[in-house]
């Protein structure tokens, strides 16, 4: 049972370059060092805590602590054609909701919780590096 949970896991890991495109949202490039010693990033600290941070990707990013791995997503709904109509995700315990049309996604996988709409595009997911105290979030 564990050889089969160590199998899936690593699968589920393993990224592909095509995952990212969406035709909803630009494919963009940042690069962006975080410190994480400081106060607005100690809910990081803790498995299942999650921060919003402005100013990088398309609609900011949402880092999400999944059993001590650092993940980042994100913060735009990328199954909502017309972003400029509505603020970007919110978070909400392990999920992110749209308040605009109402779907959900799991900050562990990036995968829509519920299917409102024809299209069903998992969260774009930018790549970590945790260096010392610092993050590292870039795409």
């Amino acid at each position: 049972m564990k050889k089969c949970l160590f199998i899936f896991f690593f699968i589920i890991s393993c990224e592909n370059e095509q995952s990212n495109y969406n035709p909803y949202l630009p494919d963009i490039s940042f690069d962006r060092i975080i410190n994480l010693s400081l106060p607005s990033y100690d809910n990081l600290n803790f498995t299942g805590g999650s921060v919003k941070i402005d100013g990088i990707g398309i609609c900011g990013v949402i880092l999400f602590n999944f059993n001590n791995d650092i993940l980042a997503w994100e913060a735009c709904d990328p199954n909502h054609k017309k972003r400029d109509d509505c603020p970007g995700l919110t978070i909400d315990g392990v999920q992110v909701e749209c308040d605009c049309v109402g779907n959900i996604y799991s900050l562990a996988t990036g995968q829509l919780l519920n299917s409102n709409m024809s299209s069903n595009y998992p969260l774009i997911r930018y790549k970590t590096e945790i260096i010392g105290n610092n993050l590292r979030v870039y795409n």
